[in-house]
C-alpha cells in the first residue's frame, strides 16, 4: 500500500463523506440552471448551497463565489480579467506557474508590463520589496499566500493593506493555504483563488474564485450560462459572467463535502497535526549532514518540507522512495520562480529542484519517521 506524502499536489485519501457525495451526486442532480424540471432544480439548489458553504468559509457572498476547474483556471480568469485594459502587474518571486505564466504571456504580447518582487524570509523586507516595485500604473498584485515549494507563508495581510491604500487589486493564490490557514477576504484580499482538491479535500477538477466585488473582472470565456439566453452578450454580473458552460456538478458536491469535513475537524487542529508531522520529519532528517532542508529557520510555514540529499538527484531519490511505497514529488513543482529564489534552479546550481514532503490530516507520524529512516539510508548510487 502506497503512503501518500504528496498532499500538496492533491490530498489522498479523500474523506468518506467526499466519496459518498460523489456517488450520491450521480444519482440526484441534473444540469444546474438548465431547465425548470426537478433534476435541474435539484442541481441548482445544490450549487447554491456550495456557494454558501465556500463563500461563507472565506467571507464571500454566494453571488461572488465562482466555481472553477482548479486554481490555475481561477488565477487565469482573475489575472486576465483584471488586467484586460492593460497596466502594470506585480507578482512575487515565489509564484507558481499558474499565475506566472498567464502574467508572462500577457507581458510578452505587450498587453501589460510585468515586474517581480523578491520574497525574503524576513517578512518586513518582503513588504519593502513590494513597495519599491510598485508603480503609478500598478493595477494588480498577485501573490501566493504560501509557497508550494518551501511552505513559507507570505505577509498577505500587510500586502493587502498596501494594496488597499493605493486602490490596487490584490489577487491571492490560496492553493496551499485554503483549508490549512484561517483566511478571509476581509484580510485585504480582493480576489481569492484556490483549488478544491488539496486542503479542502474535494475531487480533482474543482476550484473557486471569490471576489469582494471591488474590482470588475472581465470575462475571458463566453458561452451559455442559463441566464438571459436571448442576448448574445455575456452576463455582466457574477457568478454567471465567469461561469460559461456546464459546471462540474459532481465535483462541486464533493467540494462542499470536503469543506464541511475541514470545518468539522477544525482548521487549527488540522494544521497542528500536519505541522507536528513536518517538525518530526525535519528532526529525523536533520540527523544526516548530507540532507539540506529548504525551510527558513523560525519562519511561519504551511506543512510542506522541501529537501535534497547530497549526491542523489531529486528525481532519482523520489523514484527510489516510490519503489518502497512512499509518494513524494521531485523536481520544480511548477514553480521555477520559487526555485530560483531558494537557489535550486539557475546557472551554476549543483542540483535542480527538490524533493517535497507534504502530509495531510490522514497522515501518521510513525510513517514519516519510517520514511526519514529510509531516506537516511540512501547511498549516492541509489542502493541502501
Amino acid at each position: 500500500m502506497m503512503i501518500n506524502f504528496d498532499n500538496a499536489a492533491t490530498t489522498f485519501p479523500k474523506p468518506a463523506t467526499v466519496r459518498y457525495a460523489a456517488a450520491n451526486a450521480t444519482e440526484r442532480y441534473g444540469n444546474a440552471g438548465r431547465g425548470g424540471h426537478a433534476l435541474s432544480q435539484s442541481g441548482s439548489e445544490m450549487i447554491y448551497s456550495v456557494r454558501e458553504t465556500i463563500g461563507g468559509m472565506f467571507g464571500a457572498e454566494p453571488e461572488n463565489t465562482v466555481l472553477t476547474l482548479n486554481c490555475t483556471h481561477s488565477l487565469n480568469m482573475a489575472i486576465k480579467g483584471i488586467m484586460h485594459g492593460g497596466g502594470h502587474l506585480l507578482i512575487s518571486s515565489m509564484e507558481h506557474n499558474a499565475s506566472a505564466r498567464p502574467a508572462a504571456a500577457m507581458a510578452a504580447e505587450g498587453r501589460i508590463s510585468l515586474s517581480v518582487f523578491d520574497v525574503s524570509p524576513d517578512m518586513q523586507q518582503t513588504t519593502e520589496n513590494l513597495r519599491a516595485a510598485l508603480r503609478s500604473n500598478t493595477r494588480a498584485v498577485v501573490c501566493t499566500l504560501a509557497s508550494n515549494v518551501t511552505g513559507l507563508v507570505l505577509p498577505w495581510r500587510e500586502i493587502g493593506d498596501i494594496c488597499a491604500k493605493r486602490g490596487i487589486c490584490f489577487i491571492a493564490d490560496g492553493a496551499q493555504t485554503c483549508g490549512i490557514k484561517e483566511i478571509r477576504l476581509s484580510d485585504g484580499i480582493n480576489i481569492l483563488c484556490s483549488s478544491g482538491h488539496k486542503g479542502l479535500y474535494g475531487l480533482t477538477g474543482t476550484g473557486f474564485l471569490l471576489s469582494d466585488g471591488a474590482f470588475p473582472i472581465h470575462p475571458v470565456i463566453e458561452g451559455g450560462t442559463g441566464t438571459n439566453s436571448s442576448s448574445l452578450s455575456q452576463p455582466e454580473l457574477l457568478p454567471e459572467s465567469l461561469e460559461s458552460g456546464t459546471l462540474n456538478i459532481i465535483g462541486a458536491a464533493t467540494l462542499k463535502a470536503g469543506a464541511e469535513f475541514v470545518k468539522s475537524r477544525g482548521i487549527d487542529n488540522i494544521l497542528a497535526h500536519e505541522d507536528r508531522i513536518c517538525r518530526r520529519f525535519i528532526s529525523e532528517l536533520s540527523q544526516d549532514s548530507r540532507i539540506t532542508i529548504y525551510r527558513p529557520s523560525g519562519a511561519d510555514c504551511v506543512p510542506v518540507v522541501s529537501f535534497n540529499i547530497s549526491g542523489i538527484p531529486p528525481e532519482r531519490a523520489a523514484g527510489y522512495l516510490s519503489d518502497r511505497g512512499y509518494c513524494l514529488r521531485a523536481g520544480l513543482h511548477c514553480a521555477p520562480l520559487a526555485h530560483r529564489t531558494i537557489g535550486t534552479l539557475g546557472s551554476g546550481v549543483p542540483v535542480t529542484g527538490t524533493i517535497r514532503f507534504s502530509p495531510s490530516v490522514f497522515s501518521r507520524e510513525e510513517d514519516a519517521v519510517r520514511l526519514a529512516r529510509v531516506i537516511r539510508g540512501m547511498k549516492p548510487g541509489g542502493d541502501k
